[in-house]
């Protein structure tokens, strides 16, 4: 191999870690769930936190939402569902979360929300660490 076929594989690989690292980056600079809020107001609390778990309890009154934020791994029960618009990497949607219903992420999620129902909406969401 000579200096010009290894200079072109080196500078695609730099690119590729560099493009990663910004990737990382965008999440880190989000907040998390309990930072988070919307129009400058709190929608989460800490119910519960340990050396395994902080469990937060999120509350969406109508026309209430949760602006762009990350999820650590995680587990989510609906103790009062709702009507949400979600905008996740997967596009814009509405759907109805009825109450009992649960969910869970083995990975990092981005999302916000926002509650489009008549009702207020409650979840605990369970974080692992």
């Amino acid at each position: 191999m000579n200096f010009k076929t290894v200079k072109p594989i080196f500078v695609v690989n730099l690119l590729i870690l560099f493009l990663l690292f910004l990737g990382c980056k965008s999440v880190e600079k989000l907040p998390d769930p309990l930072q988070a809020g919307w129009k400058g107001k709190k929608v989460c609390e800490v119910v519960e936190e340990n050396k395994s778990v902080r469990v937060l309890k999120c509350t969406f009154p109508p026309n209430v939402g949760h602006e762009k934020h990350y999820h650590n791994p995680h587990f989510g029960y609906t103790l009062s569902g709702g009507k949400f618009r979600i905008t996740d990497t997967t596009g814009t949607r509405e759907v109805d979360v009825p109450k009992g219903y649960h969910f869970s992420n083995d990975s990092k999620t981005i999302h916000k929300v926002l509650n489009i129902g008549k009702t207020t909406a409650v979840f605990l969401i369970v974080e692992y660490k």
